[in-house]
């Protein structure tokens, strides 16, 4: 068996590949930044599936689905989940991976009519480990109620589908304003956050041109955090309303 190796992965609102106020498109520099990143796995959130309206409007809007375009040769499987679904198009959460993707499944968490939410749940075997990895990417409410219900509905999943010895990884956008998750999660499944592990406290993603909100996080478990970034800066605040994070991961 190849020798275990680690596993870097990143999670990223891209705000449908649009800048701030929905003023330019950014999705063509948005991959080249993450490609620079040299990611394993991406867990990525508001993935523009389609949009007739504004692909109409900007002329460089790729042809292929956002979550192809990014994907382009670096990572070769990748996952979708379409979450809301409108006139013009849709919308969701995307996982792009280097290794197979054994399995995927979306599952519909939305608290209210008004917001479309989804948990992707992915199954992924990297080279070297011994049990297959279980990724799941998130982008919860707004509203408080709605983040509680669906934390609660995240739980019952991982204790149904998530084997305990299996490593895991939960990312994404959180919208967790009051900081309420971390501790639940922690109580329930022994789940960690990576910046708390690493440097004592919760990552500044949001908004990505002063970072003030700790909304973005990568939770794990059976896994042991080697290093983790924010990515911000005079770059990466042109080209989402949020900072991307990442993280270096190890199999216990």
């Amino acid at each position: 068996m190849s020798a275990v190796k680690e596993i870097h992965v990143a999670s990223y609102n891209i705000h449908k590949g649009l800048s701030h106020f929905n003023r330019r498109l950014t999705i063509h520099e948005m991959r080249d930044k993450l490609h620079s990143l040299d990611v394993d796995l991406a867990f990525l959130q508001e993935v523009q599936g389609l949009h007739e309206g504004r692909a109409e409007r900007f002329p460089h809007w790729p042809e292929k689905p956002q979550l192809e375009f990014l994907a382009d040769t670096l990572w070769t499987d990748f996952a979708y989940g379409k979450n809301a679904v409108y006139d013009e198009g849709h919308h969701g959460n995307a996982i792009l991976s280097r290794y197979p993707i054994l399995k995927w499944e979306n599952l519909d968490i939305s608290s209210h009519f008004m917001e479309s939410r989804g948990m992707l749940h992915c199954e992924i075997h990297p080279v070297g480990w011994r049990e297959p990895l279980h990724c799941i990417n998130v982008h919860l409410a707004l509203t408080e109620g709605g983040r509680n219900r669906q934390v609660r509905m995240i739980v019952e999943r991982i204790r149904k589908s998530v084997p305990q010895t299996a490593p895991l990884v939960l990312a994404g956008d959180f919208n967790d304003w009051r900081m309420r998750a971390t501790r639940y999660l922690a109580d329930e499944l022994g789940l960690k956050e990576v910046f708390e592990v690493q440097h004592g406290r919760h990552a500044r993603s949001y908004p990505s041109m002063m970072p003030l909100f700790s909304l973005d996080r990568i939770y794990v478990r059976g896994l042991n955090v080697k290093a983790c970034h924010v990515h911000a800066g005079p770059v990466w605040h042109q080209l989402s309303d949020h900072a991307a994070l990442t993280a270096t991961l190890l199999p216990e």
